[in-house]
């Protein structure tokens, strides 16, 4: 009754059923110390004429593999019988799975049997060696140093004071930029104030001082008096304003543009032949050139515009206003949102930098096995003998019971599973209970190898296995399995180091299992894991 009762758990648990094979797996031992070596053998009886291939192994799961063997062959009764041997070791305590390899014989595939195998620690003896005590941990020789720390919080410093002075400096010039003159003499005072404000020449820049003054005094002259005073020389401009006062009425003195033209003059020495004049002749040249501005505004005839143009010209300026309007709001929403950006991605360096990326990870962006553990908890009872646990969300009932052949159902009495995610989940729980029809001490060991290989036959590989007793809080006692295993996201290819842990309880002829997984190095994984495994409470079965 107890093998047809262990063959009906691995059916249970894997849903993966032996089918009858040609090839034979054995081991010369499952328990060995560390690195003591593990021979597994594997034979096969074919014809004279098929081929056989073994595979060339590095690693068999979590053991490595140490001598592969010669294949033995042995001729009897027309057939051969082949034997390939291969030498396992592995150098940590614990219990292993050697997982099922393929054989080809004559191009098609076959498994072996997956086997468990313990390795076991070296006893050592205190009275003959001398023992010390662990030695402190030493500090790591960080050639490197924080100093990255502080340059980059430096830095962000001088990142942050830029920004804020482009963006005052920006809004100085476009104040600058949206003011719109009325009159070209407007423009021209307005300029040359800007100007003395500037105090070039008092700083050594005389030469960009005499260009910005002939030029407001240019671009004044071209838009009041409509004459190409830009592109002209000082003789030229000189004569272009004598035939416009005439053209214009205009009463324009002597004085006025022989004064002007000596700037101008003066100008030009400054700039092309290194001049360097003294403080009061700048001074007197400033002077003069407001003058003939003002003398020839003043001179310019008045002309009085009709009603009509009066309104397309407001109309015209309006307008302006509007664009200039609208790109200032349009700029100060892209500054905005600049400085915002900024931020945000100064704030989240710092804490990087100052915290560490887990803490940003973990409290920013979120982490789903904290969002669990910070949640609300559901206690609940499971199954029949009933399980009462703690878990972040509550387990959803499932049917296993249509993956198991009818044989297989035809010893249960009842079966109920519940779970939580699924096995390619970052996170994972199932409770389950059974019962038989038949009444049988149940060995947990064999289930517990069971449930193992149901975990290999749904994807878990090199798996490592540990074993302990397990007790509840009431006492009821139980085996517990645990270890890692890798596992591997068949859409992105990408492979995760797993831990789990595997309870069982038998009690009242019945078999209660509780299995969860998360990712190895999860803080918030592990904090979950020993809540639930710390609410576990059994009840007796009910007949």
């Amino acid at each position: 009754m107890k093998i047809r009762l262990y063959l009906l758990l691995l059916l249970l648990s894997t849903a993966v059923f032996a089918q009858q094979k040609q090839v034979v797996t054995s081991i010369d031992t499952i328990k060995n110390k560390i690195g003591a070596e593990f021979k597994l053998s594997i034979k096969t009886t074919v014809d004279t004429s098929s081929k056989v291939i073994f595979p060339n192994l590095k690693n068999l799961g979590a053991l490595e593999v140490i001598q592969s063997y010669p294949i033995d062959t042995v001729k009897m009764d027309g057939r051969y019988e082949l034997i390939k041997k291969y030498g396992l070791t592995q150098f940590d305590s614990g219990r292993y799975v050697v997982p099922s390899i393929k054989i080809f014989i004559n191009s098609k595939p076959f498994l072996t049997d997956s086997l468990l195998v313990e390795v076991a620690n070296v006893q050592v003896d205190t009275l003959k060696q001398k023992m010390f005590d662990i030695k402190d941990i030493a500090p790591a020789n960080n050639s490197i140093g924080d100093w990255w720390k502080y340059l980059l919080i430096v830095a962000l410093i001088v990142g942050i004071g830029a920004l804020v002075y482009w963006f005052i400096k920006k809004r100085q010039e476009k104040k600058l930029i949206a003011e719109i003159y009325k009159t070209p003499i407007e423009k021209a005072t307005s300029l040359l104030d800007s100007l003395e404000k500037k105090e070039l020449w008092q700083k050594g820049e005389v030469k960009a001082y005499y260009s910005e003054l002939t030029d407001i005094a240019r671009n004044y002259i071209e838009e009041a008096i409509e004459i190409p005073a830009m592109e002209s020389t000082t003789s030229e401009l000189i004569q272009g304003l004598r035939a416009a006062s005439v053209k214009k009425k205009m009463t324009l003195s002597q004085e006025i543009l022989e004064n002007l033209e000596r700037v101008l003059k003066q100008a030009d020495l400054v700039k092309f032949a290194k001049s360097k004049p003294l403080d009061f002749e700048i001074t007197e040249d400033r002077n003069k050139i407001q003058k003939a501005i003002l003398t020839l505004d003043s001179s310019i005839p008045l002309e009085v515009p009709e009603a009509e143009e009066i309104l397309l010209n407001e109309v015209q300026r309006q307008k302006q206003i509007q664009i200039q309007l609208r790109k200032q709001r349009k700029k100060r929403i892209v500054t905005a949102v600049v400085l915002v950006v900024f931020l945000l991605a100064a704030t989240t360096t710092f804490f990087i930098v100052t915290k560490g990326f887990d803490y940003v990870k973990d409290n920013i962006i979120g982490h789903p096995t904290k969002e669990l553990l910070e949640g609300e908890w559901v206690k609940s009872e499971y199954g029949n003998p009933g399980i009462i646990i703690e878990t972040p969300k509550v387990l959803k009932r499932t049917d296993l019971t249509k993956t198991l052949p009818k044989n297989g159902m035809a010893l249960i009495k009842e079966m109920q599973s519940f779970v939580y995610g699924s096995v390619l989940d970052r996170f994972y729980v199932m409770v389950s209970t059974l019962k038989f029809k038949e009444e049988t001490q149940i060995d947990l060991a064999k289930s517990m190898d069971g449930a193992l290989q149901s975990l290999e036959a749904q994807g878990a590989q090199n798996m490592i296995v540990k074993q302990e007793d397990f007790e509840t809080k009431e006492g009821i006692k139980g085996l517990k399995a645990y270890g890692t295993f890798s596992q591997v996201d068949g859409d992105s290819m990408s492979t995760a180091k797993m831990y789990y842990e595997v309870i069982l309880f038998s009690q009242g002829g019945g078999l209660q299992q509780i299995i969860l997984f998360h990712e190895e190095g999860d803080t918030y994984g592990i904090e979950i894991s020993e809540r639930v495994l710390s609410s576990v409470e059994l009840k007796q079965a009910i007949e």
